[in-house]
């Protein structure tokens, strides 16, 4: 486990290294802005170039740049962060700029970017722009196309950018380690024509998924299958943003899954057409509705729907262990079991124990068991009607009449107009008949052994 000691002595490295880069050279490099609150930045609009609709990144912002002789100029530093992945929790993870994900960049159809990268890192690095057609040396596969990037140093990539849609960064150097600590970041690149593919409200995130053990800090990056914390961009339910939404508006959300696994994300309340992936739109008539998306590793998505149906609408991976923090999954299944009394005598010898998981576990929704600091619940958040049990890839989009144009500000809690929200049965209750065990009508089955056998299954 790397100590909090460690992990600043590794910060401090990458920051004298950065020193290195000349006073001659500085002053030509654009700024570098970072930001470490985990709020959704507002849209940054363009100062300069072509116009278009900016993107809101959950939980993040978009990176500043600068003109100069017809470049769009933007700095990516590579550095450790302090990321808070829910209140009550931070990490040490690496990124870009303050925060994992980094800034998400966006330019238009036909700009020309020249991206500054500097290494602030303990170890070298590279940028991968994912899905993005490019000069194979601008290409950041370390070794391969480019030297990889030391410590202290900048390199510059050059290119420009051919065609509209939804992409990613990321690195092409000891990958095992530097994207499992969350080095990745989104790409938006909007049509020349602004009038173009228009929607009302576009949002994007990265999916990324962590293995953090209770009461530690720092990820384990060798860590392959069993994650305890599935973030959108760096964040677990209760601390992803919710995404307030006009009703009327089309509205496309563009997701990227550099996880290790699919991630079949559902949303309720509307169906949804697959608009965009990294390898370009997809054509109108190529599309078809949906209300869950399977998203493989290594890809991106954009779906548009119109937001013709008021509420609070969920939106999550339906994957059940992917909306919940920080789950063991070595604990026996104790569902119908009473060890009420077992659990007593256990409580003298461990003051705080309690028994869990005889009746489920949606108690763990609302209690507030001891646990280590710097540790989320399973379970968390509460909702107008209690808890939600909820955690890991889940959020709300919140759908309402006479929102503004721009505002996307929580209007808080749905309320359900008069005769369309459920409610308890007040009479009397039904009788439910079934047939006594052993009943003669019961029927009776053979096992037959396949001739086949059981290749394939």
């Amino acid at each position: 486990m790397t100590t909090r000691r460690e992990f600043l002595r590794s910060s401090g490295a990458g920051l004298i290294g950065a020193a290195l880069v000349s006073r001659a050279q500085a002053a030509s490099l654009p700024e570098a802005p970072t930001r470490d609150r985990p709020g959704m930045a507002p849209p940054l609009e363009p100062q300069s170039g072509p116009p278009y609709r900016p993107v809101l990144t959950l939980n993040g912002w978009s990176l500043p740049w600068r003109m100069n002789a017809g470049w769009k100029e933007f700095h990516l530093v590579a550095e450790p962060v302090v990321r808070e992945i829910a209140p009550g929790m931070q990490a040490n993870l690496w990124g870009y700029n303050g925060q994992s994900p980094g800034p998400t960049i966006e330019c238009v159809e036909g700009d020309r970017l020249r991206i500054f990268v500097t290494n602030r890192l303990p170890e070298h690095t590279t940028v991968h722009w994912h899905g993005v057609l490019l000069p194979n040396g601008m290409d950041g596969v370390g070794g391969l196309t480019q030297p990889q990037i030391p410590p202290g140093k900048t390199f510059v990539y050059e290119f420009q950018m051919k065609h509209s849609g939804t992409f990613m960064y990321h690195p092409h150097a000891d990958e095992m380690v530097q994207m499992a600590m969350g080095m990745m970041g989104a790409i938006v690149v909007h049509p020349r024509n602004p009038a173009e593919r228009r929607v009302d409200r576009d949002f994007v995130f990265l999916m990324n998924a962590f293995l953090i053990e209770p009461g530690a800090r720092t990820p384990s990056v060798a860590e392959m299958t069993d994650f305890n914390l599935w973030c959108w961009n760096s964040r677990v339910f209760p601390g992803i943003d919710h995404l307030p939404v006009r009703l009327g508006d089309r509205v496309r959300i563009r997701i990227g899954n550099l996880t290790m696994t699919n991630h079949p994300i559902h949303i309720h309340g509307h169906a949804f057409k697959v608009s965009c992936t990294d390898g370009g739109w997809v054509p109108e008539g190529a599309r078809w509705p949906e209300t869950t998306i399977d998203m493989p590793v290594g890809a991106l998505r954009a779906i548009e729907f119109v937001a013709d149906n008021p509420g609070d609408w969920a939106i999550h991976c339906h994957k059940s262990h992917h909306v919940m923090n920080a789950m063991g999954h070595k604990q026996p299944t104790m569902i119908g079991v009473d060890h009420r009394g077992i659990a007593e005598r256990i409580a003298r010898l461990v003051p705080d124990y309690m028994a869990m998981g005889e009746r489920g576990m949606a108690d763990m929704g609302a209690m507030e068991m001891p646990l280590p600091e710097n540790t989320l619940p399973m379970m968390s958040g509460t909702g107008p009607f209690g808890a939600l049990e909820m955690g890991g890839m889940f959020t709300v989009v919140k759908v309402r009449e006479g929102l503004g144009r721009d505002d996307y500000k929580d209007p808080g809690w749905y309320r359900h107009p008069a005769g369309t929200l459920a409610y308890e049965w007040k009479g009397e209750a039904p009788d439910a008949s079934r047939k006594e065990p052993g009943n003669a009508e019961t029927a009776q089955y053979r096992a037959v052994k396949s001739i086949a056998g059981t290749h394939g299954h």
